[in-house]
This record gives structure tokens, sequence and C-alpha cells, in this order.
């Protein structure tokens, strides 16, 4: 959520802004409820002003003993108009409030202008990418192992059955980055896989990708989308004390997205799922330190693909490819040899102060003064399951699949040593 003395002093801001992201822009409606909220104000305070006046008159008036009729009628009269403006700036403050929660975050200075993701930069590339003279994508390496006959049978298309040494994987993978990142000094948090509308929207949710969610409709809760939305909200309403900043956590979740958008996307495989594991990333910052946070959480991203061998990229998003929240954001996409092309793996993003002010995050000053918000950050780090689909796809010899079970076995006593 952008502050209102933004909107109200640099709206066209707030258009361009909207614009470079693709998103509708109702500042103009907003602008207007907000002229007449406070006209109404005004007229609200001149109004019990003169009750209070008209009140000392009739006081007045009796003691001299006098006619104190008319100036009694002419309090009634303001006396019944007040409730009636005190509705409709209510009813203003509504349609503000709802206005406002559209409004997409504005973009730092330093992303790249664009309307789509062909304009995003190629900020490094790291290791060098595997080649085979006759790839075989993971759907075709896994056979046997990745079930989606079953899964099917069970949820539906698009969603994920391991069986036997991926599943051991996957549970492997999760734990030993949890590790990864406990050991680099963040706390590790066991959060609610669902959450009501409140933390969806205090975290950019809703009201966008309410499309996108699988909402529990008899209890006004959703299954969470990422990680981001339960261990951000952990602080959701809270005053913390700046000496406490920064707050470094992490955290598993399943990501459940229904990809409403998804059609005409590649959704083989596990290129683009239903339900996928995750661990999570979220920092609460100081906002004079939230770039260099952003910086060092991509590299705490990169430590763990580097520790796997994985060929990747680190991308800088444009305008229009950067999320509804983000203000800036990095992608760290890795090299599928089987596919032949990058996927993501990981979006670490900076959200300044947007995702604080929804959600009321805010810092208690060390030196005194007025409470402040912090900055919230985010990152995946990593996202299962493409990171299967490129370890297994990069194990391929020559022609040759990788023997599963041996390849996950070896991968696995990897992790633990």
């Amino acid at each position: 959520m952008l502050d209102r003395e933004l909107l109200r002093n640099e709206s066209e801001r707030v258009r361009e802004a909207a614009e470079l992201k693709n998103e509708p822009c109702l500042i103009d409606e907003w602008l207007g409820a907000d002229a007449e909220r406070r006209s109404l104000l005004v007229e609200m305070e001149d109004l019990r002003k003169r009750r209070n006046e008209l009140s000392q008159t009739v006081s007045t008036i009796r003691k001299q003993g006098g006619d104190a009729s008319a100036a009694m009628e002419e309090s009634r009269q303001v006396g019944e108009h007040i409730p009636a403006l005190e509705r409709r700036v209510s009813a203003l403050e509504a349609e503000m409030e709802a206005i406002e929660l559209g409004f997409p975050n504005i973009p730092d200075p330093g992303v790249p202008r664009g309307r789509d993701a062909t304009s995003n930069v190629i900020v490094r590339e790291v290791g060098v990418p595997v080649r085979h003279e006759h790839p075989l994508p993971h759907w075709e390496l896994l056979k046997g192992f990745l079930d989606p006959d079953a899964s099917g049978r069970i949820a539906g298309s698009n969603f994920i059955l391991f069986r036997g040494p991926l599943a051991r994987l996957q549970r492997h993978l999760i734990s030993w980055m949890l590790e990864r990142h406990f050991a680099s000094g963040m706390e590790e948090i066991w959060a609610p896989f669902v959450a009501r509308s409140e933390s969806m929207t205090a975290t950019g949710q809703l009201p966008k990708l309410g499309a996108e969610m699988y909402k529990l409709e008899h209890d006004d809760m959703y299954l969470v989308p990422t990680g981001e939305v339960p261990i951000t909200n952990l602080y959701r309403e809270a005053v913390i004390d700046e000496e406490r900043l920064p707050i470094r956590l992490c955290g598993y979740t399943p990501c459940f997205r229904r990809e409403a958008g998804s059609y005409g996307k590649d959704t083989r495989g596990l290129n683009r799922v239903h339900q996928f594991e995750k661990v999570e990333m979220v920092r609460l910052e100081h906002p004079d330190r939230s770039e260099a946070a952003l910086e060092e959480m991509v590299r705490s991203a990169e430590a763990l693909l580097q520790e796997l061998g994985l060929a990747y990229r680190v991308v800088k998003l444009s305008t229009g490819d950067l999320s509804f929240s983000a203000a800036m954001c990095y992608d760290l996409e890795i090299w599928s040899a089987g596919q032949e092309k990058w996927l993501e793996v990981s979006s670490v993003s900076n959200f300044r102060d947007f995702q604080a002010r929804r959600g009321h995050i805010r810092f208690r000053p060390s030196g005194g003064g007025r409470l402040r918000l912090v900055h919230t950050l985010n990152g995946s780090g990593l996202a299962l399951p493409r990171l299967i689909s490129a370890l297994s796809e990069a194990a391929q010899a020559g022609p040759y699949p990788p023997q599963v079970e041996e390849w996950a076995e070896g991968l696995i006593a990897r992790l633990k040593a």
C-alpha cells in the first residue's frame, strides 16, 4: 500500500508506476474521493464548532430570561446534519481504502523499464550449462518415480507424486536448505499452511491474485500460495525495537496455486504445477539497509546453487515483469539440460514499506521519535520441484538416463556430508 501523501502530491508518479507494471490505475477516482472527504471533514468541524457556539448562546439567553427557541432550533438542525456527513465520510474512507489496495508498488529507479520479460537484464551467469547431444527431459528420465497417473487419480492434473528415492530426495533437499539458512543465522519458522484473508491482503496477494489461489469458502481462509504470507504475517500489527533489526527468518511451506493464467504454457512434468514445495527466506529490515539486504539474500540463494553444482543466472526483472508488490526483484534461473532452457528457481524481492504499511509492521527508533515502517524482503531459498528436474537432467551421461535410485541416493549422501 502506498502512502496517502504520495498519492496526493505525486499522483503522476503513481500513474506512471501502474502503467509500467501493466496495472489499472484509479488515481483520479481516489483523488476525487479524497478531496470530497477532506472538504466534508472541514464542514463537519465547522458544524461542531457552530453547535458548541449555539449551546453557549442558549445557555446565555436562558440565564438572562430570554427566548432561546430560535438558537435551539438551529442547534437541532446542525446536530441532525452532522451524522449524515459522518456516514458520507465513512463511505468515502471505505471507497478510498478499496482503491488503495489496487495501486501497485512503485518500482525502484534502478529497475529496467519494459513491458514484459523480454526487457529483463541478465546480471551474471555462473557455471557452464550442461548440454547433451540427445537430451531427455526429466519426465522421461524419472519415469516410474515421478507418477503423474497416480497424482491425477488422487488430486487431478498438474499435481506431483514422487515415489521412493525421489520422495526421499525431496525431503532431504528441504532439510538441507533449512539447515544452511539456520547456520547462516536465520530463525527457522514452521508456520500454518493456510492463511486468513487479512494475511493475504497484508502481503499483497489480495485482492490482486484472488483467482490464482485456492480458497476454503466456509472458513474465509486460503491455502498459502507462497511462504512469504505466513512468515511475514508473523509480525503483522507488531512494533519492533530498532535494536532487533534485521529479523531474518526462513521456513518450509508447500505452495498452492491454481495457475489460472497458465493456458498455453508448458505444464509438462514438473514445470508448472498446482502444489510445489519451497523454503522461503523473509527479512524485516531497517529502511536504510534494505538495498544491501536484498543483495545479501540473493547471495544466500546463489550459495545453495553453487553447492549443488548447477549452472545458473541472476536476472533483474523489468517493470513489466515485476510483481504487484515488489519494488525490485532478482530471479535466479537454473539451466534445464533436458529442455534446453532456463527455469526460475528463486525470486528475491524488496517490497520497501509496501507490505509493512498494509500489515502495520513498524519499529521503534532507538533514539526516540515516532514509529516507522520496516522494509520487508523475501526470496525462495530455494523452490522445488524444478530443482529436482534440473539436477536429474544434468546427471545424464550422453544419451543414457541416470539410474534414478543410484543417482538420488548419491545426491542424498552429498547433502548429508
